[in-house]
């Protein structure tokens, strides 16, 4: 455990705006629970096929938002550090 502590930590280096956002998995959890209110609603499928169906289209879906959407971190404070 001491030996992976420096990476564990690699987290403080980062901007306070990005500490708040990294440690959690909102973002994952978000996906499980659209996927499972979305199954519900079909409540039955034929075959599995019909299920991956779903689930693929959903994930293309929530793929597309993601990047058209807003940027979750900006990473360009790092790169550019303020004068």
């Amino acid at each position: 455990m001491e030996e992976n502590l420096p990476q564990g930590l690699t987290v403080f280096v980062l901007p306070p705006a990005h500490q708040t956002r990294l440690p959690t998995s909102n973002a994952v959890e978000r996906v499980n629970q659209e996927l499972k209110r979305r199954t519900r609603v079909a409540r039955l499928f034929p075959n599995g096929a019909s299920l991956l169906r779903l689930i693929s289209a959903l994930a293309v879906e929530i793929s597309e938002d993601g990047e058209a959407g807003k940027i979750y971190l900006d990473m360009t404070c790092l790169t550019h550090p303020p004068v």
